[in-house]
């Protein structure tokens, strides 16, 4: 005799199996959007199902709308907006209760608002089952789905696992929700951490809000309280001191000594000693004994300004200092050790100087541990102003000024003019015009006149094209003629033009070779 399983067993085992894969597909992404179709198309398939929605509540609008649809089209979708209590899912989303169709024909609630339905072509015999989902006790859609009518039992079956697939829906939601919060939380948090270091950080010696300039503050903040070697590179004038000035004071040598050394400066037969000092006699006119920089550094910081100018020797033997932390003195040969944390700066092109063979490959790599780029003024144009106001206070307190403002066309001019001296030389011009001002103001015509515009100092140029043009081919034409005293032909050829081309242009611009000839 074969056994038969029943029918409602069967259907358990299917809705069981359902409920199994619709977990796995809501733990396959965060992204709810990305498992809400294949969860539809599931419910539909498995069980025997022809269309399957879930809607959502709009509040700011009060409209429930197609979030997402197994069995619809695109302009079905679009067509399925209800208002809140309208038709059998506006009911189900203003109430919270589920609602059971068993034939959508016979019940003047089923709108049929997608028209998917043909209820006049055998489509009326069709039962619908909605849903409401809730998170947290609030409505905030509803899920449903429609099939052939098999029966009330049938359909209240379909209403009971729908209930519970809303369910998984709705706490997968939640879950989402609390990971997204917490999730912003963090970057909140974050940021606000990133802001109070920037601030904690930013020297007091330094002035700039640029973009440029806060990546800088950053890369302090990191590396000061290391004792890491620091290289600092950028064009004459950007800053460089005051930044190692900033690493040495919030680092954990704030209270030992900042010894600056700038290796330009000092000729190849007294940089050794500058660095490493030397022993009586050493030399001639070593009479006393002599400690270096780096004994006079020890347990605090260094800074080797210009850094790329240092000898070939010199190089030697500080990448040996960097090496292996000690030093020998001038005429002595008792190592040192010494505990100094190295800042080295320089406006040069190290790369290029590697290739060149001017500078040693293995002490480039010792040095550039932790590099720091420093912005020229032209790439902050934004603090160009503020950097002005503070020279401005600051030489009105050195000079007993009182000046008051910058004029605006002043201030024009400082910021369209590209500052090849970067800050030091805006703070020079500043103090000139400081000197300059007799009436409480800066104005234009106290800039040098390099940074002086056309339209400020009365130069603006008002001719055409072709008549500076003009103007400038004549030149050139009487300078050859006066080079060659006269001679067209010579004229020409230095010209790198015909004698032909230079006859005519001689006639075009009336010029008499003549009057270039030596007279004899």
């Amino acid at each position: 005799m074969i056994a038969t399983v029943p029918q409602d067993t069967d259907r358990r085992v299917k809705e069981l199996s359902l409920l199994f894969e619709i977990s796995r597909i809501l733990d396959r992404s965060v992204n709810l959007k990305e498992v809400l179709d294949p969860i539809l198309e599931l419910i539909a398939r498995q069980m025997d199902m022809q269309r399957a929605m879930l809607t959502l509540l709009d509040r700011r609008s009060g409209e429930v709308f197609i979030e997402a649809a197994f069995g619809l089209s695109e302009p079905e979708r679009e067509r399925g907006r209800y208002k809140l209590g309208e038709g059998v899912t506006g009911e189900v989303v203003a109430s919270g209760r589920a609602a059971v169709v068993p034939i959508v024909a016979l019940d003047p609630r089923f709108l049929n608002r997608t028209g998917a339905l043909q209820t006049g072509s055998g489509d009326g015999h069709v039962s619908f089952v909605c849903v409401p989902v809730k998170l947290g006790g609030e409505v905030i859609g509803a899920l449903s789905a429609d099939r052939r009518f098999a029966g009330e039992s049938t359909t209240l079956d379909d209403a009971r696992l729908l209930s519970i697939v809303a369910s998984m829906i709705a706490e997968a939601v939640g879950l989402r929700q609390i990971a997204a919060a917490e999730q912003q939380r963090l970057i909140d948090e974050n940021t606000r951490l990133q802001q109070a270091l920037r601030e904690r950080f930013r020297p007091s010696n330094m002035i700039g809000t640029a973009r440029s300039m806060q990546d800088v503050y950053d890369l302090v903040a990191q590396v000061a309280g290391s004792g890491t070697t620091v290289l600092l590179r950028g064009e004459s004038g950007t800053g460089k001191e005051l930044v190692a000035n900033a690493i040495h004071y919030n680092s954990r040598r704030a209270d030992k000594p900042f010894i600056r050394v700038n290796c330009a400066a000092l000729t190849e037969t007294i940089i050794e000693s500058e660095l490493f000092g030397h022993e009586k006699g050493a030399f001639t006119g070593a009479t006393l004994q002599r400690k270096g920089r780096f004994e006079l550094a020890n347990g605090g910081t260094l800074f080797l300004d210009e850094v790329g100018d240092l000898s070939a020797s010199t190089q030697i033997k500080l990448l040996r200092v960097l090496q292996e932390r000690e030093f020998e003195r001038v005429g002595g040969a008792t190592p040192i050790k010494t505990d100094v944390r190295v800042i080295a700066a320089t406006n040069r092109d190290l790369e290029a100087l590697i290739e060149s063979g001017q500078f040693r490959q293995d002490l480039y790599y010792r040095l550039n541990v932790f590099p720091i780029h420093l912005p020229p003024l032209r790439k902050r144009v934004t603090d160009i102003p503020t950097l002005a106001d503070y020279f401005v206070e600051k030489y009105n307190q050195q000079h007993q000024k009182n000046i008051r403002r910058i004029s605006t066309p002043a201030i024009d001019m400082l910021v369209a003019y590209h500052w090849p001296g970067n800050v030091r030389e805006l703070e020079n011009c500043i103090e000139r015009a400081v000197l300059l001002s007799n009436d409480d103001v800066i104005h234009g015509h106290h800039l040098p006149p390099t940074i002086q515009t056309a339209e400020a100092s009365g130069t603006a140029f008002t001719g055409t094209l072709q008549a500076t043009l003009d103007a400038v081919e004549r030149e050139l034409l009487m300078d050859a003629l006066k080079s060659s005293r006269g001679n067209m032909a010579l004229a020409a050829r230095a010209l790198g033009i015909t004698e032909r081309i230079m006859g005519l242009r001689v006639k075009k611009f009336a010029v008499a070779p003549k009057r270039f000839r030596t007279k004899t």
